[in-house]
């Protein structure tokens, strides 16, 4: 029962949109609105998400979009703010109109998932190859789970596991982790379950849980890798710590049986 369960996991784990906070580090004429970004991203990682919410609407209202994308994150979340999808959208294509890349693969998560505005997966994939082309790889990620699952796009494993290498290569490591999976079940690549646990180690290193959680269990199973329970165990407290609730669930079997613990 374990394993058909953990199967499924690694199965539905990995197809899902996200929406991004602006980091990117581009200085920009608008001085006044630039500071005030900077200063956002700061509190921000601090968690003083009030003050953080201030600043990225000076940025915003200052000409610098990418506040504005971040301003609509944290209305999408409720960060600092109360939460509304609405507003969000509004921030998003604002940030979107005004060339900001993060702005628009957000939005297009919100028409993905019909999250403040109508639902619209063909819209959602217009934004994300838009994105993808410009060289944002949480676009070209975003737009592999399209075509993996046949959302607003005909299904096509192939064209998926080529996004997702794409992602993977430019640092992306959902990316890494799907394109693991992809080879872990034989969809769009030859299966090779080798070539799959060096994926997931890859994503797992780059701060991906679910990539660990996956690999956790390659360990468990000895797929791809020579069978250690107790580095399978090592791999889902990470993965547990790390926040992926799954790994935590799995820790906790292989400490009721004695496994690798």
């Amino acid at each position: 029962m374990k394993k058909v369960i953990v199967l499924l996991v690694c199965a539905v784990v990995l197809l899902v949109g996200y929406i991004v906070l602006d980091r990117s580090g581009i200085e920009l004429p608008i001085f006044g609105a630039n500071k005030a970004y900077k200063q956002g991203i700061t509190f921000y990682d601090n968690k003083d998400y009030d003050k953080a919410f201030e600043l990225f609407k000076k940025a915003c209202n200052g000409g610098d979009v990418r506040g504005c994308t971040n301003l609509g994150a944290m209305y999408a979340h409720g960060f600092g703010v109360e939460k509304n999808e609405q507003k969000a959208v509004e921030l998003y294509k604002k940030a979107c109109n005004g060339g900001d890349v993060r702005g628009c693969t957000n939005l297009g998560v919100m028409y993905e998932k019909g999250n403040g505005i109508e639902k619209n997966e063909q819209k959602a994939v217009e934004l994300y190859k838009k994105v993808c082309n410009g060289g944002e790889m949480a676009g070209c990620y975003n737009l592999g789970t399209m075509y993996a699952k046949g959302s607003g796009v005909e299904k096509d494993f192939g064209k998926a596991a080529e996004l997702f290498k794409k992602a993977c290569d430019g640092g992306n490591m959902r990316g890494c982790r799907s394109l693991g999976f992809m080879y872990d079940n034989g969809n769009g690549v030859e299966k090779n379950e080798q070539k799959a646990a060096e994926l997931y180690k890859k994503a797992c290193d780059g701060g991906d849980m679910r990539g660990c959680f996956n690999l956790g269990f390659m360990y468990e199973k000895g797929n791809g890798v020579e069978k250690d329970l107790g580095k399978a165990a090592e791999l889902y407290k990470k993965a547990c710590d790390g926040g992926n609730m799954y790994g935590c669930r799995n820790l906790g079997i292989m400490y009721k049986k004695g496994d690798g613990v």
